[in-house]
């Protein structure tokens, strides 16, 4: 399920390194020298992060892209 996150890296000028995001889940980031690390890094955390609320029998978000509408939007 982590693949269907929207995941998004970017260049944090205030770093001075790469940053890798996931909508899905706004407090985690990933800093990394290159953009695939920082994507690759972001991953992880996510797949990391997904293992330990199942664990803790909590409930992963669901994904931005499966989400239906509220509101007739």
């Amino acid at each position: 399920m982590t693949d269907r996150y929207t995941y998004q890296v970017t260049w944090s000028p205030e770093d001075g390194e790469f940053v890798g995001l996931c909508a899905e889940f706004p407090s985690l980031s990933w800093l990394a020298a290159t953009p695939d690390e920082a994507f690759s890094g972001i991953r992880q955390l996510v797949i990391d992060c997904v293992a330990d609320m199942y664990s803790m029998g909590e409930t992963a978000p669901e994904p931005l892209a499966e989400r239906t509408s509220v509101g007739g939007f």
